[in-house]
C-alpha cells in the first residue's frame, strides 16, 4: 500500500489543496505540521528550501501545483484532453497567484505598510480575480471548467477560508456561482470528513 507523508507549516495555505486531494481520494496520508524552530533546521535539506513537500513511499515531491496536478490525474480532475489539463492548470495558477497577492499583506509586520498594501489589494487584485472566477463558474455549470469537477475547484474551495479570513471578507458574498461551488465542494464526501476533523486555523 502506497504511503503519503505531507509536511507544511500550521496553517491551511498551501498545504490545504494537496489535504482536499487526498481525501478526496480517500487515501490515507500523515498530516505532519511542521514548526517554525524544527523548519530552521529543515530548510536547507528541502529540494528547494520551501515547503509543503509530500513523500509517496519514502520518495520527496516537491511544489504545490505539480503535486496537485500529479494526484489530479490519479483521480481523473484534470479534464478529458491535454487542452482541458492546460485551462484547469490555468486557472489553479490563478488562484495560487491570487492567494500570493494577499500573502503579502497578511504576512506584513509594519502596520501602516500592511495597511496600505492591504488596501490596495482588497480595492483591486481581489475584486479582478473573483469577478474573473465567478465568471467561470457561470459559463461552466457551476464549475470552474468544463460544466464537471476538477481540481481548480478544490483548490478554490481549499484556500478559500484563509483567503476569507486573510481580507476580513467573505470572498463568496455576492457570488452565487462560486458560492455554489463551496458547497458542493465541501459536501463531497472525503472533503467533508477532512474539513471536520482539520485543525481549526485562520489561514
Amino acid at each position: 500500500m502506497t504511503k503519503y507523508k505531507l509536511r507544511y507549516f500550521d496553517v491551511m495555505g498551501l498545504g490545504e489543496p494537496i489535504r482536499f486531494l487526498l481525501s478526496y481520494g480517500g487515501l490515507e496520508f500523515e498530516d505532519i505540521r511542521v514548526d517554525r524552530g524544527a523548519w530552521t533546521k529543515m530548510k536547507p535539506t528541502m529540494p528547494f528550501g520551501q515547503l509543503p513537500i509530500l513523500e509517496i513511499d519514502g520518495k520527496v515531491y516537491s511544489q504545490t501545483l505539480p503535486i496537485c496536478r500529479y494526484l489530479a490525474k490519479q483521480y481523473d480532475l484534470s479534464g478529458k484532453t491535454d487542452l482541458d489539463a492546460l485551462e484547469i492548470d490555468a486557472v489553479a495558477n490563478a488562484l495560487h497567484d491570487l492567494r500570493k497577492q494577499i500573502a503579502l499583506f497578511y504576512r506584513e509586520t509594519d502596520e501602516v505598510l500592511k495597511a496600505k498594501k492591504k488596501k490596495e489589494v482588497l480595492s483591486t487584485v481581489v475584486p479582478f480575480y473573483l469577478e474573473k472566477l465567478e465568471e467561470l463558474a457561470s459559463k461552466n455549470g457551476g464549475y470552474l471548467h468544463g460544466g464537471e469537477l476538477s481540481y481548480a475547484d478544490l483548490f478554490f474551495v481549499a484556500i478559500a477560508d484563509s483567503l476569507s479570513n486573510a481580507c476580513e471578507l467573505d470572498i463568496t458574498r455576492g457570488k452565487p456561482n462560486l458560492k455554489s461551488l463551496r458547497e458542493k465542494v465541501l459536501a463531497l464526501p472525503g472533503i467533508k470528513t477532512w474539513v471536520e476533523k482539520r485543525p481549526k486555523l485562520d489561514f
